[in-house]
C-alpha cells in the first residue's frame, strides 16, 4: 500500500475544509445575511457535529466497515453543498447546513481512524508526514480561492464538491478495514467513558480547545479592532497553518520518545503565552510572529489525541473513541469557546478576554500535570 494515496486524501479533505471555513462566510455575507442571522447559522454546525460524530463512529464500529462510512460523509457532504445554494431562504440555508455538518463533521475523526489503524500494520508510516498533506492542501486552497472569491464565491460550491469526488477516488485505493471482533455486549461509548484515563485526556484537551473555540470565533474581529486588514489576516492565516510543518515533520520521533502527557502539557503551555501575547499587542502586524506558536498547539492536540486514543482505545471502538474526540474538539468546546468568549468579550473586551483564556490555559494545565504525575497515567514514549 502507498502511504501517498493517504497524503494525498488528506490534502483533499483538508482543501474542502478551506473552502467551507474561510469562504462560506463571505458567501452568506455577499447573499445579504444579517451579522445575527450568519452567527446563527454558523453555530448550527458544532450542534449538529455532537450529535453526528457520536452516531457515525458506533455505525463504523458496528459495521467494521469504516471505508465504506467514510465515502459516505465525503460523498454527503458534496452532494449537500451543490445543494445549498439552490435557495437563498434562511431557514432552507439553515436545513442545508445541517444536513452538510451531519456528514462533513465526522470526515476528520473517521479519516483519522481509517488512517491510524492501517499505521498499525505498517509500523514505518508516519502519521505526522501524512497529516502533512492537510496542512499544505489547507494553505493552498486558502490562497488559491482567495483571489476568485472576491469575483465568484459561489464556485465554493461545485469546487467543494469537485475536492470531495476526489477524496472518494482515492479513498478506493485504501486497503479494506480489518475486522476486529465485535463485543459480546454492545457498551458503546460507555465503555469509552468508564476509562478514567482517557477522561482524563479529553477533559484536558477539552479546557485547551475551548479558548482555541474563542480564537476562531472572534480572533478576526479583534485583529480588526487593532487596525489589521483582510490582508494581514490572510498572512497570519497562511502563517498559521506553515507553522504546523515542523511539528508534523517529526511527530512520529516525538510521540515515540515523550510521553503524550507530556506533549500535552507542553501545547498547553505555548497556548498560555500565545493569548497573553494577544492580550498585549501593540500593533497590529505584531501578530504575525505570536501566530508562529500556533503550531505547538493545534496540531500538537490534535495529533497527540489522535496517536493516544489509537494506542489505549479497544481495536473495536477505535473509531469511537476518534468521533468522541472530534465532538469535543469540533463540538462542544467550539461551543464552549464562542458562547463564552462572547459574553466575556462583551463585558470587558477582547483584549482582556484573551488574558483570561492565557490564565485558564495555564491553570488546567498545571492542573493536568499534577494530576497525570499523582496518578501516574502519562503515557508512556512507546506503545505498551
Amino acid at each position: 500500500m502507498n502511504p501517498l494515496y493517504f497524503l494525498f486524501f488528506y490534502a483533499a479533505i483538508y482543501m474542502g475544509n478551506a473552502l467551507f471555513g474561510n469562504f462560506f462566510p463571505i458567501y452568506l455575507n455577499a447573499k445579504g445575511f444579517s451579522q445575527a442571522e450568519i452567527g446563527i447559522l454558523l453555530s448550527i454546525g458544532p450542534i449538529i457535529s455532537m450529535v453526528g460524530q457520536p452516531a457515525w463512529g458506533i455505525i463504523a464500529d458496528k459495521t467494521q466497515a469504516r471505508n465504506r462510512v467514510l465515502q459516505a460523509l465525503l460523498l454527503g457532504s458534496g452532494a449537500a453543498m451543490l445543494l445549498m445554494p439552490l435557495s437563498d431562504s434562511f431557514l432552507y440555508v439553515l436545513l442545508m447546513i445541517g444536513v452538510f455538518m451531519l456528514f462533513q463533521s465526522s470526515i476528520f475523526p473517521m479519516s483519522d481512524a481509517v488512517t491510524l489503524e492501517e499505521l498499525d500494520r505498517h509500523k514505518s508510516w508516519n502519521f505526522g508526514i501524512i497529516r502533512l498533506g492537510g496542512t499544505i492542501g489547507f494553505a493552498i486552497m486558502s490562497a488559491a480561492f482567495g483571489s476568485l472569491a472576491g469575483h465568484r464565491v459561489d464556485a465554493i460550491f461545485w469546487t467543494y464538491a469537485c475536492v470531495m469526488a476526489a477524496a472518494t477516488f482515492l479513498t478506493l485505493r485504501f486497503p479494506a478495514s480489518s475486522a476486529s471482533a465485535a463485543p459480546r455486549i454492545a457498551t458503546g461509548f460507555g465503555s469509552l467513558f468508564r476509562n478514567a484515563n482517557l477522561m482524563i485526556y479529553l477533559g484536558y484537551s477539552f479546557t485547551i480547545q475551548t479558548t482555541l473555540g474563542f480564537y476562531y470565533s472572534f480572533y478576526p474581529i479583534y485583529l480588526t479592532q487593532l487596525g489589521g486588514d483582510n490582508a494581514l489576516l490572510g498572512w497570519s492565516m497562511f502563517i498559521s497553518a506553515f507553522s504546523e510543518l515542523p511539528f508534523l515533520l517529526f511527530a512520529g520521533p516525538i510521540l515515540k520518545r515523550i510521553p503524550i502527557g507530556a506533549v500535552l502539557a507542553v501545547a498547553g503551555l505555548l497556548t498560555s503565552v500565545r493569548w497573553l501575547l494577544f492580550s498585549q499587542l501593540p500593533a497590529p502586524h505584531w501578530v504575525l510572529p505570536v501566530q508562529v506558536l500556533h503550531g505547538g498547539i493545534f496540531i500538537v492536540l490534535t495529533v497527540a489525541m489522535a496517536t493516544y486514543i489509537n494506542r489505549t482505545v479497544a481495536p473495536e471502538w477505535k473509531a469511537s473513541g476518534q468521533a468522541l474526540h472530534g465532538l469535543i474538539t469540533f463540538g462542544a468546546a467550539r461551543i464552549a469557546g464562542s458562547l463564552i468568549g462572547g459574553f466575556l468579550s462583551e463585558a470587558i473586551g477582547l483584549r482582556d478576554t484573551f488574558l483570561i483564556c492565557s490564565i485558564f490555559a495555564l491553570v488546567c494545565t498545571i492542573g493536568f500535570g499534577l494530576i497525570a504525575r499523582k496518578t501516574g497515567r502519562s503515557t508512556s514514549a512507546s506503545p505498551s
